[in-house]
């Protein structure tokens, strides 16, 4: 299998020159559990720090963080790729591209400036026509509102009622939300500050609905795809106060998995039978450090485990899907093999992980009974990984 690489350069303080390529044994297989092998630096281009396939052309895109920009990328031969078109402007510090099901469309986030980005794009893939949706506002600012507004979920009120009625024995239990946790470090942020917004994540989901994680407002936003007229607000979910909702997974039961990066724990949300979204299930991954940061969640093709990576520890964290697909049981808390686990995928029975801070790629096998991941198998230098994208 093939897998190409986005990471950081010196402009954004790494290693990297640009996209790379692993070929992770037979380059033309569809597992990525033979050894791993970095073949070249495929596109030198500036910190690519997130990519993502088209669904139907053989096109990639790029958010090139230091830029502001995506870039799109069109394959002109097994191990190679070139420009499409020109860098579209989206915000400052773009962190991630989800494109639409249909490839019509994608939506870029941005870090720095908290914008939420809808691009067309045409025939070829390529994107155009950026719309800057609408401007997410603090549910805990001083301006809220006093009574939330309808489909809002004030889980840190839940938490209250939810440790009283099961009363003093059995209170510890329930995830503390309202229980703040640290602010997340910025150079613009003090005491006295207003939050800032950022955006870090979209994903489309089945029906047409597009959900979103602002990291610095603690929200989960619902969108409908307005076509020429951007993203159009349907709903938003306020997770507790400073726990930084950072990605996101679909599970095919009809459930949201938020991994929060501060408290690190992963929320399920769904809709009811108005369609309105609300939390059914908070689960903190156990073992975690209190500096700690999550990164990504990843899942099984079977659907049954997740994975969450934790950085600081450099841990996996690894859930056992339960219930209705509204629970998560944590089942263990994993070594990743590399320093600062930015970002992992799985291919089939493998794990694949990029340690950012140790500028490498490692594979691990799966038990196949409980899915919890083994020793390193595999390991290749790669410079400062930020984001692995199968391609075969």
């Amino acid at each position: 299998m093939r897998l190409l690489l986005g990471g950081y350069t010196a402009d954004m303080g790494g290693a990297a020159t640009g996209i790379g390529l692993i070929h992770a044994g037979d380059p033309d297989g569809a597992t990525a559990d033979g050894q791993l092998a970095l073949r070249t630096e495929v596109l030198p281009v500036s910190s690519p720090s997130w990519l993502a396939r088209h669904p139907r052309l053989d096109v990639v895109y790029a958010a090139l963080e230091f830029r502001g920009e995506v870039q799109a990328y069109r394959r002109t031969g097994p191990d190679s790729w070139t420009p499409l078109g020109r860098a579209v402007p989206a915000g400052e510090a773009v962190c991630h591209i989800a494109v639409a099901p249909d490839g019509g469309s994608l939506v870029a986030s941005c870090w720095s400036d908290g914008r939420l980005v809808r691009m067309t794009l045409d025939a070829a893939g390529a994107p155009s026509t950026p719309i800057v949706a609408p401007a997410a506002a603090d549910p805990y600012g001083p301006d809220a509102p006093a009574e939330r507004a309808e489909g809002d979920v004030d889980l840190a009120a839940a938490a209250r009622a939810l440790r009283e009625a099961a009363g003093p024995e059995f209170a510890h239990l329930i995830p503390g939300s309202d229980r703040p946790a640290p602010a997340h470090p910025g150079p613009d942020e003090d005491a006295g500050a207003a939050r800032p917004s950022r955006s870090h994540q979209a994903r489309h989901l089945p029906g047409g609905l597009i959900a979103t994680t602002d990291m610095g407002l603690d929200l989960v936003r619902f969108w409908r795809d307005g076509g020429a007229r951007g993203l159009r607000p349907v709903q938003q979910v306020a997770l507790p106060l400073g726990s930084g909702p950072r990605h996101t997974l679909w599970h095919p039961s009809g459930h949201l998995y938020v991994l929060t990066e501060l408290s690190r724990e992963v929320f399920v949300l769904s809709a009811d039978r108005e369609g309105v979204w609300r939390m059914r299930s908070a689960t903190g991954l156990l073992g975690s450090l209190d500096d700690d940061t999550a990164a990504e969640i990843a899942m099984t093709p079977d659907g049954e485990t997740v994975y969450a990576g934790v950085r600081g520890s450099n841990t996996l964290g690894v859930l056992r899907v339960s219930g209705a697909g509204d629970r998560l049981e944590q089942l263990a808390l994993v070594d990743a093999g590399v320093s600062w686990p930015r970002h992992h995928v799985v291919v089939r029975d493998t794990l694949l992980v990029a340690g950012q801070h140790s500028d490498d790629l490692v594979s691990m096998s799966r038990d196949p009974r409980t899915g919890v991941p083994g020793r390193v198998r595999h390991r290749v230098g790669v410079p400062s990984p930020t984001c692995v994208l199968p391609v075969a």
